[in-house]
């Protein structure tokens, strides 16, 4: 059944070219199984609905796939690593549209505490922040892409969740420099340089400092913050599993990458190439 004609479009929905990059990434159907019943271009369109609206599972729109069965690709997706895989490689292809290399050699590093809901699942109390929740770790290149994102309980230090970043980042990036603010100082910085070899270089607020400014290098991971805040699912700690939460910051961040992919259809054509380069997937599985 055809999306265009069984319903309106909502302003999350995949353009066509969208679905063009997207599709060859997902899994394909398995064989021996019945056929597929459901359009997972429509199961990617209820997943950035939910994503940006914040709504439950159960209040998806009628006119959407089932619940249940938005669900269940979102669980496989997110257990067979495809999330990560479409992440990673629309970065690739974001960061070659802007003549940089698909791997990132410098990068920025933060954290943000969200406050949780009702619902069951990990939790601490970060007591800087005052907030009872988890806490979203994450290191971008100086795009302000995702390299890498670890979600902990609040309670986590925020050197200690860097230590869990940057195992994941590897094989992700060719990483030489980080730039961090002062949480982040004291022996992480030498233990990065010898397991790592990469420069850990804390920026600092200036002395006579006063109010808000913005500094070096530090607001390039503030401003991803911000775009991922646009996606009300992660305003508050809404998933029982932190796998869950994990996946949802990688799905929300692949929407606004396909986003910026395919914003004018200028870009769309000097970039075609990309779309369908191979090497890509290769240089991030």
């Amino acid at each position: 059944m055809s999306s265009k004609e069984a319903r309106k479009r909502y302003n999350t929905d995949l353009t066509d070219a969208q679905w063009l990059i997207i599709e060859p990434w997902l899994p394909a159907q398995k064989a021996g199984g019945r056929d597929r019943q459901v359009s997972l271009r429509e199961v990617i369109n209820a997943i950035n609905y939910r994503s940006r609206t914040g709504c439950s599972w159960e209040m998806l729109p009628h006119d959407l796939p089932a619940k249940s069965t938005v669900y269940e690709y979102y669980r496989q997706w997110q257990r067979d690593g495809t999330w990560q895989t479409i992440h990673d490689c629309l970065r690739g292809i974001v960061r070659e549209q802007a003549g940089k290399e698909p791997l990132a050699s410098a990068g920025m590093i933060d954290s943000q505490s969200i406050k949780s809901t009702g619902v069951a699942g990990e939790r601490g109390y970060d007591a800087g922040k005052k907030i009872n929740g988890r806490k979203r770790h994450v290191l971008v290149d100086t795009l302000g892409l995702i390299i890498a994102v670890v979600v902990t309980i609040a309670s986590v230090q925020d050197r200690d969740g860097a230590k869990l970043l940057f195992a994941d980042a590897t094989g992700q990036t060719r990483l030489e420099k980080v730039w961090a603010d002062g949480g982040y100082r004291g022996k992480l910085i030498a233990w990065t340089q010898q397991k790592y070899g990469w420069d850990l270089e804390i920026v600092k607020r200036p002395p006579d400092q006063k109010g808000f400014a913005v500094l070096p290098r530090r607001w390039v991971v503030e401003r991803t913050f911000g775009w991922l805040n646009r996606y009300r699912l992660l305003s508050k700690e809404y998933e029982v599993t932190i796998e869950s939460s994990t996946a949802d910051t990688l799905a929300a961040m692949s929407h606004i990458m396909l986003r910026r992919i395919t914003s004018t259809k200028t870009q769309c054509q000097q970039n075609e190439h990309l779309f369908q380069n191979e090497h890509l997937l290769a240089q991030v599985t």
